[in-house]
Order: C-alpha cells, then sequence, then structure tokens
C-alpha cells in the first residue's frame, strides 16, 4: 500500500488544472538516460513532464491495472523539485548525466525529506531520519530527482526462514511484471519491478547476499553489487556492516555505469572506504562492443543448484557462445569450493544484524531503540505485522553476543577466507578478468504459506567475499527472465562493467514486460489498500 500522505490524486488532479498532462503525450517507456537528457536539451522534454509520466503511470499499473505493488511511498515533492532543476538547466544547464533523471530509492535509504524510512516494517512506519544517507546527497547533488521509495521484503529479508520475497508490513506483496502470481525475488524487489515496469529511470537497491543481483536477474534488468567499501554504507538501514552495500538496478549497463559513477564516493565516515583506491574511474568509459576480445572468463559450475534445470545450462551454454564469439577465452568448468561458507555466513549475519541494527536505531532518534524493542512491538502487532510469516531470525539475532564474542569472530574469519582465498586463487591460477554464473531462476509463485522457492543463484561468491558483480539479462525461460552475473576481485567494477556491456550488446535479450493481461493472474494477493 502506497502511504496516504504522498498525496498523488492530488498532483495529477492539479496538474490537470495547470494543463501539464497536455505536453505529456510522448511514450518514454525504455528510454536509457542519455536519450532522455538529450530530448530534455533539445527542449522537447522538461523534468517536470517526465515525472509526471512516471507519476501517472505508477497509479496506472503500480496501484491499478496489474498493481504491482513496487513504489512504497511517493515524493509529494517530486514536481516541485523537477521544476526546480528544470528552471536551473535554462540557466546555468545541467549539473551533469543525472539532472532531472527520476529515480527511487529501496525504502531501507535514509532521505531527509518528507518520505519515512521504514524498512518496510510498521515498527517504523513514521521514522524520519535527522539527516540523507551519504549516496542520497550525493544523487541530491548530481541533480537527481527522488521520485520515491521502493517496496522490499521486509528488513532486507532477514526476518524469517518463511519469508515471502518481495512482502512488507507497510507495502504488502510486489509482485513480477512478467507475471504478477510470481515473485519478484528479493530484497530489492520494489527497487528492480519499478526500473523493469518503467515506473522510474533508475533505482538503488541493497544487497546483503543476492538482494540486488536477484530482483534483478528475475525482472530481466541489470543490477551492480559493488565491493564493499565502494558505496558509503552511511544512512541505510542495515543487516550487517561486512557484507552491507547499496547499488545500482538499471535497464541498461550504461545506465547502471552512469548511476555508479554517483554512488561511488569516499565517504570519512564509513570506515570501508579506507579500504578503496585512491582514484575512481568513470564507469562509463571504455564501455565497447568490443570489451570482450581476450579476456579469459571462467564458467562458475558449483553455483546454487548447478545442474538441476536443462534450461539453466542450455542459457549458461548460449552466453557462453555469445561470449567466444566476442573473442573472449572460456575456462570451463572453473570450481571453487565454498563448503562451510554458507553456515559461516549465517552465524556472521545473527550477530552483526543486532549490533548493527541497535547502532542504527540509536543514532537516527528511531522511537523504537533496539531489536528487542522491535521484537516487542512485533509480538503486540502480530495481525499486521506478522500475518503470514514470524520473526524467528530475529530471535536468533537478539541471542548472540557482542562483536568481540570469539563464536563470531572466528565465523567473520572463515566466511571471508573461504571466499576470498578461493576466488582469488582461481583467478591468478586461470589468469582469468571474470567469473560467470546464472544470478537466478525462473521466478516461482507467490506462496504465503510455504515461502519462497528459491534454488539457483551465485551471489554469495560476491556477498561473502565482499567483492563486485553485475548481473545483465540473458535470456527467458517461459517468459520469465534469467540474468546472468559477471563476478570479480575487489574493485573490480571497471572491468565487469565493460565485459557486461559487451555481452548486453551480442546478447539483446533484455525484453519489457508486456503488463498485459496480467491483472487476472494476481487473484486473492491483492494487499488491503
Amino acid at each position: 500500500m502506497i502511504r496516504v500522505k504522498n498525496c498523488l490524486p492530488l498532483i495529477l488532479f492539479a496538474c490537470c488544472l495547470v494543463g501539464c498532462g497536455d505536453r505529456n503525450e510522448a511514450d518514454y517507456t525504455e528510454q536509457d538516460v542519455a536519450t532522455l537528457q538529450d530530448a530534455m536539451h533539445r527542449g522537447e522534454l522538461s523534468a517536470y513532464d517526465l515525472v509526471n509520466h512516471y507519476l501517472q503511470r505508477i497509479d496506472a499499473l503500480d496501484r491499478n491495472g496489474p498493481r504491482l505493488n513496487s513504489i512504497i511511498e511517493l515524493n509529494p515533492d517530486a514536481l516541485r523539485i523537477a521544476s526546480e532543476l528544470d528552471r536551473e538547466r535554462q540557466v546555468s544547464g545541467p549539473r551533469g548525466p543525472l539532472h532531472g533523471i527520476p529515480l527511487v530509492l529501496k525504502a531501507n535509504i535514509d532521505t531527509a525529506d518528507r518520505m519515512a524510512t521504514t524498512a518496510g516494517s510498521l515498527a517504523l512506519a513514521d521514522h524520519s531520519p535527522p539527516d540523507d544517507a551519504f549516496l542520497v546527497a550525493r544523487l541530491i547533488e548530481a541533480g537527481a530527482i527522488i521520485l520515491g521509495k521502493a517496496n522490499l521484503s521486509e528488513w532486507a529479508n532477514f526476518r524469517s526462514s518463511n519469508s515471502s520475497s518481495g512482502w512488507s508490513s507497510i507495502g504488502g506483496q510486489t509482485r513480477n511484471p512478467y507475471d504478477t502470481a510470481r515473485s519478484p525475488c528479493g530484497s530489492s524487489s520494489g527497487s528492480a519491478v519499478a526500473v523493469s515496469a518503467n515506473l522510474a529511470v533508475l533505482a538503488v537497491g541493497t544487497e546483503t547476499d543476492g538482494s540486488i543481483i536477484c530482483p534483478a536477474g528475475i525482472n530481466g534488468i541489470v543490477g551492480i553489487k559493488p565491493t564493499l567499501g565502494l558505496v558509503s554504507r552511511d544512512g541505510i538501514i542495515p543487516i550487517a556492516h561486512s557484507q552491507d552495500t547499496a547499488g545500482p538496478m538499471a535497464r541498461s549497463v550504461r545506465d547502471a555505469a552512469i548511476l555508479l559513477n554517483v554512488l561511488a564516493a569516499a565517504d570519512p565516515r564509513d570506515p570501508a572506504s579506507g579500504d578503496r583506491p585512491t582514484t575512481t574511474p568513470d564507469y562509463t568509459a571504455h564501455l565497447s562492443a568490443d570489451a570482450l576480445r581476450d579476456k579469459r572468463i571462467g564458467v562458475l559450475r558449483s553455483h546454487s543448484g548447478a545442474g538441476k534445470d536443462a534450461r539453466i545450462e542450455r542459457l549458461i551454454n548460449e552466453s557462453i557462445d555469445l561470449l567466444k564469439g566476442g573473442g573472449a577465452e572460456i575456462i570451463d568448468p572453473i570450481e571453487i569450493d565454498t563448503q562451510g561458507a554458507g553456515d559461516a555466513e549465517y552465524e556472521v549475519l545473527l550477530f552483526e544484524f543486532k549490533a548493527d541494527l541497535n547502532d542504527y536505531l540509536e543514532g537516527s532518534g528511531a522511537k523504537l531503540r533496539s531489536l528487542a524493542d522491535i521484537i516487542e512491538f512485533n509480538n503486540a502487532n502480530a495481525d499486521r505485522v506478522m500475518p503470514i510469516f514470524g520473526q524467528e531470525i530475529f530471535h536468533e539475532s537478539q541471542s548472540k553476543g557482542t562483536l568481540d564474542d570469539p563464536a563470531y569472530l572466528a565465523a567473520l574469519a572463515e566466511s571471508k577466507s573461504i571466499m576470498r582465498n578461493g576466488i582469488d586463487a582461481t583467478m591468478d591460477e586461470h589468469d582469468l578478468d571474470a567469473l560467470i554464473a546464472p544470478s537466478n531462476g525462473p521466478a516461482w509463485m507467490i506462496d504465503h504459506v510455504n515461502g519462497d522457492n528459491f534454488s539457483i543463484g551465485s551471489s554469495s561468491f560476491a556477498a561473502i567475499s565482499g567483492y563486485a558483480s553485475v548481473s545483465v539479462p540473458a535470456g527467458f525461460i517461459s517468459g520469465l527472465p534469467v540474468g546472468m552475473s559477471f563476478i570479480g576481485g575487489a574493485f573490480s567494477e571497471k572491468q565487469l562493467i565493460e565485459i557486461a556491456y559487451a555481452f548486453e550488446q551480442a546478447s539483446q535479450a533484455r525484453r519489457p514486460p508486456s503488463l498485459e493481461g496480467t491483472e487476472s493472474r494476481a487473484g486473492n494477493l491483492r494487499p488491503d489498500r
């Protein structure tokens, strides 16, 4: 459900009174940042018109029609901000490629505006942080328009082992635009769906393990999971500081790179920024269809669900053929022994969630100041907060000790060493530029009784190690998108983006959802409004 204070009907009514809708007959679906900027430069389009266009699409497709339910809250100041940026463009020109470009933020990212930052939880329904997250300040400085907050798996999918991806107690169930009865994956589900369904140009998601990569792949868009420390973690409701990162979500590799150029900046308040290179490259430079030439790419056959689905194996082999056709040398198979990493990772997340969330709540002035307070609130409001799944992960986390506990320190060292040593040694041994593996399998049916049925993925390699990964559309299975992930070492984003761009040009696999005939398939999954 979209929060009442968004006043979207009033915004649209005001537009009709002043005639702003009359200028907005063009169709901007699937248009990229460069095309939109060119239209604004020529005076054929304004940021005001573009925001109004997306507001109308959100009303038609997210709140009505197929009711994708990807936007949890709209920015009531979006049209005013767009008008101001239009005037600034006329006076002094654009600030950069994002000037006047509407995007959405996952609802666990702080904004000091009239929107709340909730992680989708009723426990934080009216939470207004004192300042913008570091990355939000960067976006605003670049001239981007924060159109709204995207729905997500509540608490970034770290509340229950029986959860439904894309469901939150504030936002209800987000739905896959290719089939609204199927899962959008999570936890950055709303961010991915909004971009895929052309409800915004770009989105920012967050990932601890798979929360950018899986929804990007399953909704047919590009997602970048940056190296830990490349993008500031300031002002993001956390799961675990040793793995959390924000990252771009877009319909093309170039647009994702444009967004990453703004997000990737050193933050003196974030200790992880100290590990980043002294200079940040331009991720849009040298994007070429020839970037695969002489690249050595290893095929990870040890991903989750490996060999279980012949259709996935077919897409992997088709992707390999495209890479070879572009001049890449393929090393197949590549095996990395990750035994024990998953169990150690989960232990780390349980310890860090309690500590990091308590720190966030205390520092952001939230009414509830600890995980224990959240658990108590959920128990007291179980009929609204926990109608379909519980909070057993919360209880597990609350039972853990502090971050100087030997069990935590051992699990952290084990998880990092298994993944980092495995990736580093393998890439060095075979002189690899990147690894490739499927991002996801075809979307499963939304099931509020049994929870998610996730079976295929490769996100843990980059997530646990803290390294970089880029998911790109690779094809379809029964009309449902599947992505391929390009995985590299620490701060390998530039090379991965160049490889991913060349693959994208060769595959041309992005196909937008038709959004026709989907309303009837939603059935009884519609949340109360």
